[in-house]
């Protein structure tokens, strides 16, 4: 049964609904990311049904000295402030944007202008918070002067693309194919292989989330439609597996079970396997299936998807992050308490970008209808048939 609220809604909603779903989907996960479903429900006595605390409690500045990250409480992450950046790229630039459009704007955001870090309690470059798979857009864009479309090649393959593009899918709002060309695109700067087809695959389920009447089925029926290699294979897997479930505590086990073969991480995700995260057209990001599967587990429910997303572990600040932008996309409400209180916690106007996005978008859309009429007049003189239009 499909939750009231799905598959209607304005562009203004959807935007917004996307964009402040990500960033509690993210703010949701952060606190539990990188454990397992066991070790989850054993440190918070049963499963996570809200904003929690830090893992550590008290200790979080010192329990883990290489990433001394005050996670949970409502701080988003690392997720969100690239998300956030990409819309400050559109709000730029004005239009579509590409891999040249990474180098010369959002190099430049990360490096450049302190902001609030939620997780460090500090103003401070987003450079100095970014993982070191996003830092690579600093190392080889900024200082190495590769070509921005190749860029991505030899960084380590995940989600760190991906993460950060549902602003690609709603720029692209209806739009599938659209979004997925422009993602693979901007990407490129960034990742390569499966971690930048997830980037695509994405954007074309943000998109697809805000066609009129959409639903679970519809936004999976746009990923496979596109999709290739094993990213297709895995998001096919999970789905078919996930269509069997309508609460996520069932589901936890089989939807890794589905998506495991695919996954190069392997089954303890804090020692990633010797093959792990490296080019190959067999596999996938285990982030994006998941996040599809708990779409369709829930019905496109904003609250069951990300908890689902949030119980699962693992990578799950980012897994919470893709269903909560796609869920939040096709109109499910946000819980307006989570919305409140991460951004109050993390200092952060939740709904600022939508509206800027939102503004953004509109005027690329009428930039597209001028250029698909200018197409149009050159193509009927070219063959000297009227335009259609």
């Amino acid at each position: 049964m499909t939750p009231k609220g799905v598959g209607t809604g304005s562009l203004d909603e959807r935007i917004a609904g996307a964009l402040v779903g990500a960033a509690v989907g993210d703010a949701l996960g952060g606190p539990v990311e990188g454990y397992s479903p066991d070790q989850i429900a054993e440190r918070h006595g049963g499963r996570v049904h809200g904003i929690v605390g830090p893992w550590n409690g008290d200790d979080w500045p010192t329990a883990r000295p290489i990433a001394p990250y005050h996670k949970g409480d409502g701080h988003v992450t690392d997720d969100t402030l690239m998300t956030h950046a990409l819309v400050r790229v559109y709000a730029g630039v004005r239009d579509h944007l590409d891999a040249y459009s990474v180098a010369t704007h959002l190099v430049p955001d990360l490096m450049t202008t302190p902001r609030w870090i939620p997780e460090l309690e500090a103003e401070a470059l987003p450079l100095q918070r970014i993982f070191l798979a996003e830092k690579w857009l600093v190392a080889r864009l900024h200082y190495g002067h590769v070509d921005p479309r190749e860029a991505g090649s030899g960084n380590i393959v995940n989600c760190g693309a991906a993460m950060y593009m549902a602003p690609v899918g709603l720029v692209n709002a209806a739009n599938p194919a659209g979004a997925y060309a422009e993602a693979l695109d901007v990407a490129g700067a960034h990742q390569s292989s499966y971690g930048r087809e997830a980037a695509g695959v994405f954007a074309a389920a943000v998109a697809a989330a805000c066609a009129p009447g959409a639903t679970p089925g519809s936004v999976v029926a746009a990923c496979l439609s596109l999709a290739k290699d094993g990213t297709r294979d895995a998001v096919e897997a999970v789905c078919e597996v996930a269509s069997r479930y309508t609460d996520f505590e069932s589901a936890l086990v089989p939807l890794r079970r589905a998506v495991a073969p695919y996954d190069t991480v392997g089954p303890d995700y804090r020692t990633p396997s010797l093959g792990a995260r490296r080019p190959s057209r067999l596999h996938s990001i285990e982030e994006l299936p998941v996040a599809l599967g708990m779409l369709i587990v829930s019905g496109g429910d904003f609250r069951h998807a990300v908890l689902g997303s949030v119980n699962y572990g693992r990578d799950c600040d980012s897994i919470a992050t893709m269903a909560g932008a796609v869920a939040g996309a096709l109109g499910s409400t946000v819980p307006h308490d989570w919305a409140k209180t991460v951004a109050e916690a993390s200092r952060l106007d939740l709904d600022a970008p939508a509206r800027t996005l939102t503004e953004v978008t509109r005027e690329i859309f009428a930039r597209d209808v001028e250029r698909r009429r200018a197409h149009e007049t050159a193509y009927a003189t070219l063959t000297g048939t009227p335009c259609s239009g």
